[in-house]
């Protein structure tokens, strides 16, 4: 497998294009602000074809390029319908004034084509199969993708030594202590970390040495029928190329956010 990485834009958003190998289709993970050279560089470096851009929550660090991109392109967004409002309105998302304008008065809009993703659905798409895990607490809608052979695209879930800011709107840190003891902890040590901000990592450096993850025990998924995270949730510097319970307290003077992002 193909992975090549770079961190977009002033938010250092990391964006992702995997690929089977050179040559091949590829989709594109989280095309963040002004992210469409550096898609362009990889796609002609490794000759890849894109055929659908995957979004791992609805922030506008993450989600900035989408319509260039699938624009350009003719291919359509997938995102969890939790967050798909963000896509056209992403000021909902950073708790701003009604009627405040966003970066200078910038308008977003839907791509053409969206697609909703759904826990525990398996995306396949050019040759490349990503398994997706609701994973909220971060945002409502947050997912992670995982491909085999052991990577993980956390999204803004799980960094290397920190986790995601919970206090923009939508976020709540019980959800995400959930989401990381289900979607994280319970994988293999030897999983590659691919996260939304920062450096790679592994699930086993992670729950190690992640202060943010002391004392959180593993919990395996609800069984089918039994409810899902869909419902049951509470309510309250570049990655490169890779060649593939009870809940903690917030720790104390912690402000709500981990890495530098959105």
């Amino acid at each position: 497998m193909l992975i090549a990485g770079f961190p977009a834009g002033s938010f250092a958003a990391n964006c992702y294009v995997v690929a089977p190998g050179p040559g091949e289709e590829c989709v594109i993970i989280d095309p963040g602000q002004d992210a469409e050279a550096g898609i362009e560089e990889i796609l002609a470096e490794h000759r890849l074809k894109p055929v659908a851009v995957l979004l791992t929550h609805g922030h506008i660090d993450h989600i900035w390029s989408v319509v260039p991109v699938c624009g350009a392109r003719d291919i359509p967004a997938y995102i969890h319908p939790s967050d798909r409002a963000l896509l056209s309105d992403p000021a909902r998302g950073l708790g701003l004034p009604a009627g405040q304008q966003l970066f200078g008065g910038l308008t977003f809009t839907e791509p053409d084509d969206v697609a909703e993703l759904t826990d525990g659905m398996t995306v396949r798409l050019a040759g490349v199969e990503l398994v997706v895990d609701h994973a909220p607490g971060h945002t409502p809608g947050s997912v992670t993708f995982r491909a085999a052979p052991g990577v993980m695209f956390s999204g803004d879930l799980l960094f290397a030594g920190s986790i995601g800011r919970t206090d923009l709107p939508g976020g709540d840190y019980p959800t995400i202590l959930d989401s990381l003891a289900r979607v994280c902890l319970t994988l293999p040590d030897d999983v590659q970390v691919l996260p939304g901000h920062g450096p790679g990592t592994t699930i086993g450096a992670e729950r190690a040495s992640n202060p943010l993850l002391a004392g959180l025990p593993p919990r395996p998924p609800v069984p089918p029928g039994a409810g899902s995270p869909e419902t049951s949730a509470p309510k309250t510097s570049a990655p490169g190329t890779v060649q593939p319970t009870a809940i903690p307290a917030v720790p104390p003077g912690r402000p709500g956010r981990g890495r530098p992002g959105l």
